[in-house]
Protein backbone atom coordinates (compact mmCIF):
# COMPACT_ATOMS: atom_id res chain seq x y z
CA UNK A 1 0.00 0.00 0.00
CA UNK A 2 0.98 3.20 -0.52
CA UNK A 3 1.35 6.03 2.33
CA UNK A 4 -1.73 7.98 1.72
CA UNK A 5 -2.31 11.99 2.49
CA UNK A 6 -2.30 11.41 6.21
CA UNK A 7 1.00 9.33 6.31
CA UNK A 8 4.06 10.59 8.24
CA UNK A 9 6.56 9.08 6.01
CA UNK A 10 7.78 8.47 2.25
CA UNK A 11 8.53 6.10 0.08
CA UNK A 12 11.98 5.82 -1.33
CA UNK A 13 12.86 3.98 -4.29
CA UNK A 14 16.07 1.79 -5.45
CA UNK A 15 16.08 0.70 -9.22
CA UNK A 16 12.60 0.23 -10.78
CA UNK A 17 12.32 -2.86 -12.52
CA UNK A 18 15.65 -4.20 -11.41
CA UNK A 19 14.15 -5.00 -7.98
CA UNK A 20 15.12 -8.77 -8.65
CA UNK A 21 18.61 -8.27 -8.86
CA UNK A 22 19.03 -5.41 -6.49
CA UNK A 23 21.40 -7.52 -3.83
CA UNK A 24 24.02 -7.74 -7.10
CA UNK A 25 23.70 -4.02 -7.46
CA UNK A 26 24.14 -3.69 -3.43
CA UNK A 27 27.20 -5.65 -3.82
CA UNK A 28 29.65 -2.72 -5.52
CA UNK A 29 27.45 0.01 -3.68
CA UNK A 30 29.33 -1.55 -0.29
CA UNK A 31 32.50 -1.76 -1.73
CA UNK A 32 32.50 1.45 -2.89
CA UNK A 33 31.21 2.94 0.57
CA UNK A 34 34.05 0.78 2.72
CA UNK A 35 36.67 2.00 -0.17
CA UNK A 36 35.05 5.99 0.93
CA UNK A 37 35.12 5.45 4.57
CA UNK A 38 38.59 3.73 4.83
CA UNK A 39 39.88 6.67 2.16
CA UNK A 40 39.03 9.60 3.70
CA UNK A 41 39.50 8.65 7.60
CA UNK A 42 43.21 7.33 5.91
CA UNK A 43 43.80 10.98 5.04
CA UNK A 44 42.29 12.34 8.48
CA UNK A 45 43.78 10.25 10.46
CA UNK A 46 47.27 10.80 8.97
CA UNK A 47 46.73 14.63 9.03
CA UNK A 48 46.29 14.40 12.56
CA UNK A 49 49.66 12.17 13.12
CA UNK A 50 51.56 13.12 10.54
CA UNK A 51 53.10 16.67 12.06
CA UNK A 52 54.65 17.17 8.45
CA UNK A 53 51.71 17.22 7.12
CA UNK A 54 50.24 20.50 9.87
CA UNK A 55 49.89 23.17 6.92
CA UNK A 56 46.70 25.03 5.38
CA UNK A 57 46.89 22.71 1.73
CA UNK A 58 46.63 19.47 4.37
CA UNK A 59 43.89 21.20 7.16
CA UNK A 60 41.68 22.13 3.78
CA UNK A 61 42.33 18.45 2.73
CA UNK A 62 41.22 17.18 6.12
CA UNK A 63 38.04 19.43 5.86
CA UNK A 64 37.20 17.95 2.02
CA UNK A 65 37.69 14.19 3.66
CA UNK A 66 35.79 15.10 6.60
CA UNK A 67 32.57 16.12 4.17
CA UNK A 68 32.86 13.64 2.09
CA UNK A 69 33.05 10.96 4.83
CA UNK A 70 29.61 13.34 5.93
CA UNK A 71 27.96 13.34 2.72
CA UNK A 72 28.72 9.71 2.25
CA UNK A 73 27.38 8.64 5.93
CA UNK A 74 24.29 10.71 5.46
CA UNK A 75 23.05 8.59 2.16
CA UNK A 76 24.49 5.47 2.58
CA UNK A 77 22.14 4.15 5.17
CA UNK A 78 19.26 4.69 3.10
CA UNK A 79 20.64 3.56 -0.04
CA UNK A 80 21.94 -0.03 1.61
CA UNK A 81 18.46 -0.65 2.89
CA UNK A 82 16.72 -0.43 0.08
CA UNK A 83 18.76 -2.44 -1.70
CA UNK A 84 20.19 -4.93 1.28
CA UNK A 85 16.60 -5.19 2.84
CA UNK A 86 14.21 -3.12 0.58
CA UNK A 87 13.19 -1.23 3.86
CA UNK A 88 11.82 2.04 1.92
CA UNK A 89 9.61 3.34 4.00
CA UNK A 90 11.28 6.56 5.77
CA UNK A 91 9.87 9.37 8.45
CA UNK A 92 9.03 13.03 7.33
CA UNK A 93 11.29 14.21 9.71
CA UNK A 94 14.14 12.06 8.99
CA UNK A 95 13.61 12.29 5.04
CA UNK A 96 14.05 16.06 5.93
CA UNK A 97 16.99 16.01 8.16
CA UNK A 98 18.59 13.62 5.11
CA UNK A 99 18.13 16.18 2.57
CA UNK A 100 19.33 19.07 4.79
CA UNK A 101 22.74 17.46 5.06
CA UNK A 102 22.82 15.78 2.19
CA UNK A 103 22.97 19.72 0.26
CA UNK A 104 24.72 21.67 3.00
CA UNK A 105 27.29 18.96 2.49
CA UNK A 106 27.46 19.54 -1.28
CA UNK A 107 27.92 23.24 -0.43
CA UNK A 108 30.54 22.79 1.84
CA UNK A 109 32.20 20.59 -0.38
CA UNK A 110 32.38 23.48 -2.99
CA UNK A 111 32.94 25.68 0.00
CA UNK A 112 36.61 23.59 0.70
CA UNK A 113 37.76 23.61 -3.27
CA UNK A 114 37.43 26.86 -3.05
CA UNK A 115 39.46 27.92 0.14
CA UNK A 116 41.93 25.09 -1.25
CA UNK A 117 42.35 26.85 -4.52
CA UNK A 118 42.73 30.36 -2.37
CA UNK A 119 45.65 28.24 -0.62
CA UNK A 120 47.00 27.60 -3.82
CA UNK A 121 46.72 31.25 -5.42
CA UNK A 122 48.60 32.62 -2.20
CA UNK A 123 51.50 29.83 -1.91
CA UNK A 124 52.40 30.75 -5.77
CA UNK A 125 51.46 34.76 -6.26
CA UNK A 126 52.83 35.56 -2.96
CA UNK A 127 54.92 32.54 -1.33
CA UNK A 128 56.81 35.66 1.05
CA UNK A 129 53.59 36.68 2.73
CA UNK A 130 52.20 32.59 2.64
CA UNK A 131 52.78 31.59 6.81
CA UNK A 132 51.50 35.18 7.51
CA UNK A 133 48.16 35.32 5.66
CA UNK A 134 47.32 31.53 5.78
CA UNK A 135 47.87 31.42 9.46
CA UNK A 136 46.38 28.60 11.63
CA UNK A 137 43.45 31.10 12.70
CA UNK A 138 42.94 32.33 9.61
CA UNK A 139 42.67 29.19 8.26
CA UNK A 140 39.85 28.29 11.43
CA UNK A 141 38.14 31.31 10.35
CA UNK A 142 37.87 30.12 6.74
CA UNK A 143 36.73 26.65 7.71
CA UNK A 144 34.04 28.05 10.20
CA UNK A 145 33.16 30.28 7.25
CA UNK A 146 32.37 27.59 5.11
CA UNK A 147 30.45 25.77 7.01
CA UNK A 148 28.37 28.36 8.21
CA UNK A 149 27.55 29.29 4.74
CA UNK A 150 26.97 25.69 3.57
CA UNK A 151 24.74 24.61 6.29
CA UNK A 152 22.74 28.20 7.01
CA UNK A 153 22.18 28.28 3.43
CA UNK A 154 20.11 25.20 3.12
CA UNK A 155 17.48 26.24 6.15
CA UNK A 156 15.47 28.47 3.86
CA UNK A 157 13.95 25.86 1.97
CA UNK A 158 14.40 22.95 4.07
CA UNK A 159 12.35 24.54 6.88
CA UNK A 160 9.03 24.62 5.08
CA UNK A 161 9.28 21.26 4.03
CA UNK A 162 8.18 20.31 7.94
CA UNK A 163 4.86 22.22 7.29
CA UNK A 164 3.43 21.63 3.87
CA UNK A 165 0.53 19.04 3.11
CA UNK A 166 1.44 16.05 0.97
CA UNK A 167 -1.11 14.73 -0.93
CA UNK A 168 0.45 13.16 -3.82
CA UNK A 169 1.71 8.87 -3.36
CA UNK A 170 4.28 9.76 -1.26
CA UNK A 171 7.02 7.63 -3.70
CA UNK A 172 10.38 9.23 -3.87
CA UNK A 173 12.76 8.59 -7.17
CA UNK A 174 15.68 7.95 -5.11
CA UNK A 175 16.72 5.43 -2.32
CA UNK A 176 17.20 9.05 -0.15
CA UNK A 177 16.28 12.23 0.33
CA UNK A 178 16.60 15.28 -2.36
CA UNK A 179 14.71 18.96 -1.36
CA UNK A 180 13.57 18.41 -5.46
CA UNK A 181 12.33 15.41 -4.89
CA UNK A 182 10.16 16.30 -2.09
CA UNK A 183 8.89 19.87 -3.18
CA UNK A 184 6.69 17.78 -6.17
CA UNK A 185 4.96 15.45 -3.64
CA UNK A 186 3.76 18.75 -1.54
CA UNK A 187 0.30 20.36 -2.40
CA UNK A 188 1.24 23.77 -1.52
CA UNK A 189 2.48 26.73 -3.01
CA UNK A 190 6.61 25.93 -3.74
CA UNK A 191 7.13 28.63 -5.36
CA UNK A 192 10.12 29.91 -2.88
CA UNK A 193 10.94 26.43 -2.84
CA UNK A 194 11.47 26.07 -6.87
CA UNK A 195 12.99 29.78 -7.13
CA UNK A 196 15.69 29.75 -4.29
CA UNK A 197 17.87 26.90 -4.99
CA UNK A 198 18.36 28.09 -8.35
CA UNK A 199 19.45 31.30 -6.64
CA UNK A 200 21.79 29.44 -4.14
CA UNK A 201 23.02 27.20 -7.25
CA UNK A 202 24.09 30.22 -8.93
CA UNK A 203 25.66 32.03 -6.18
CA UNK A 204 28.02 28.77 -4.52
CA UNK A 205 28.38 26.60 -7.10
CA UNK A 206 28.61 29.05 -10.30
CA UNK A 207 30.38 31.71 -8.19
CA UNK A 208 32.59 29.19 -6.85
CA UNK A 209 33.57 27.58 -10.16
CA UNK A 210 34.11 30.92 -11.72
CA UNK A 211 36.73 32.21 -8.63
CA UNK A 212 38.12 29.26 -8.59
CA UNK A 213 38.97 29.40 -12.46
CA UNK A 214 39.80 32.69 -12.39
CA UNK A 215 42.62 32.02 -9.48
CA UNK A 216 44.10 29.46 -12.46
CA UNK A 217 44.01 31.81 -14.94
CA UNK A 218 45.85 34.30 -12.24
CA UNK A 219 48.37 31.41 -11.05
CA UNK A 220 48.78 30.41 -14.57
CA UNK A 221 49.83 33.89 -15.62
CA UNK A 222 52.57 33.57 -12.47
CA UNK A 223 53.86 30.62 -13.52
CA UNK A 224 54.83 31.77 -16.97
CA UNK A 225 56.75 34.26 -15.39
CA UNK A 226 59.06 31.77 -14.31
CA UNK A 227 61.87 31.91 -16.29
CA UNK A 228 63.19 28.08 -15.45
CA UNK A 229 60.87 25.05 -16.74
CA UNK A 230 61.81 23.06 -14.11
CA UNK A 231 60.26 25.57 -11.52
CA UNK A 232 57.22 25.85 -13.79
CA UNK A 233 56.55 22.23 -13.84
CA UNK A 234 57.80 21.80 -9.99
CA UNK A 235 55.03 24.85 -9.26
CA UNK A 236 51.96 23.43 -11.42
CA UNK A 237 52.72 20.24 -10.12
CA UNK A 238 51.76 21.54 -6.28
CA UNK A 239 48.36 22.28 -8.18
CA UNK A 240 47.59 19.18 -9.80
CA UNK A 241 45.94 17.22 -7.11
CA UNK A 242 43.14 20.10 -6.36
CA UNK A 243 42.64 20.27 -10.26
CA UNK A 244 41.85 16.95 -10.48
CA UNK A 245 39.37 17.21 -7.15
CA UNK A 246 37.69 20.57 -8.92
CA UNK A 247 37.55 18.70 -11.74
CA UNK A 248 35.64 15.46 -10.65
CA UNK A 249 33.37 17.55 -8.39
CA UNK A 250 31.76 20.18 -11.18
CA UNK A 251 31.76 18.04 -13.91
CA UNK A 252 29.75 15.67 -11.92
CA UNK A 253 27.64 18.73 -11.05
CA UNK A 254 27.49 20.13 -14.52
CA UNK A 255 26.43 16.25 -15.62
CA UNK A 256 23.68 15.72 -13.09
CA UNK A 257 22.36 19.45 -13.90
CA UNK A 258 22.50 19.16 -17.67
CA UNK A 259 20.35 15.10 -17.04
CA UNK A 260 18.02 17.17 -14.92
CA UNK A 261 17.37 20.26 -17.34
CA UNK A 262 17.45 19.02 -20.55
CA UNK A 263 17.27 14.76 -20.48
CA UNK A 264 13.59 14.82 -20.18
CA UNK A 265 13.59 12.23 -22.79
CA UNK A 266 16.31 9.95 -20.99
CA UNK A 267 15.75 6.85 -19.50
CA UNK A 268 15.31 7.41 -15.20
CA UNK A 269 17.81 4.81 -14.88
CA UNK A 270 20.27 7.30 -16.71
CA UNK A 271 19.05 10.19 -14.14
CA UNK A 272 19.65 7.59 -10.85
CA UNK A 273 22.97 6.36 -12.39
CA UNK A 274 23.87 10.07 -12.69
CA UNK A 275 22.86 10.93 -9.09
CA UNK A 276 24.89 8.06 -7.32
CA UNK A 277 27.66 8.93 -9.52
CA UNK A 278 27.29 12.84 -8.30
CA UNK A 279 27.12 11.72 -4.18
CA UNK A 280 29.76 9.01 -4.46
CA UNK A 281 32.49 9.51 -7.31
CA UNK A 282 33.63 12.57 -5.72
CA UNK A 283 34.82 10.86 -1.64
CA UNK A 284 35.82 7.93 -3.50
CA UNK A 285 38.28 9.99 -6.04
CA UNK A 286 39.33 12.62 -4.02
CA UNK A 287 41.92 10.44 -1.42
CA UNK A 288 42.99 8.52 -3.99
CA UNK A 289 44.17 11.74 -6.17
CA UNK A 290 45.66 12.83 -3.30
CA UNK A 291 47.41 9.55 -2.53
CA UNK A 292 48.80 9.16 -6.25
CA UNK A 293 49.54 12.60 -7.29
CA UNK A 294 51.05 13.87 -3.42
CA UNK A 295 54.30 12.82 -2.27
CA UNK A 296 54.06 14.01 1.43
CA UNK A 297 50.87 12.50 1.80
CA UNK A 298 52.35 9.06 0.03
CA UNK A 299 55.49 9.17 2.93
CA UNK A 300 53.24 9.89 5.04
CA UNK A 301 50.59 7.19 4.40
CA UNK A 302 53.75 4.89 4.46
CA UNK A 303 55.42 6.12 7.61
CA UNK A 304 51.74 5.77 9.63
CA UNK A 305 51.32 1.64 8.57
CA UNK A 306 54.92 1.45 9.31
CA UNK A 307 55.35 2.85 12.83
CA UNK A 308 51.92 1.53 13.79
CA UNK A 309 53.51 -1.53 12.22
CA UNK A 310 56.60 -1.39 14.19
CA UNK A 311 54.65 -1.10 17.38
CA UNK A 312 52.77 -4.03 16.64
Amino acid sequence: MWPNSSSSSFLLTGFPGLEAVHHWISTPFFFIYVSVLLGNSTLLLLIKEDHNLHEPMYYFLAMLAATDLGLTLTTMPTVLGVLWLDHREIGKVACFSQAYFIHSLAFVESGVLLAMAYDRFIAICNPLRYSSILTNNQVLKIGLGVLMRGFISVVPPILPLYFFPYCHSHILSHAFCLHQDVIKLACADTTFNRLYPVVLVVLIFVLDSLIILISYVLILKRVLSIASKEERAKTLNTCVSHICCVLVFYVTVIGLSLIHRFGKQVPHIVHLTMSYIYFIFPPLMNPIIYSVKTKQIQIGIFRLFTTHRIKV
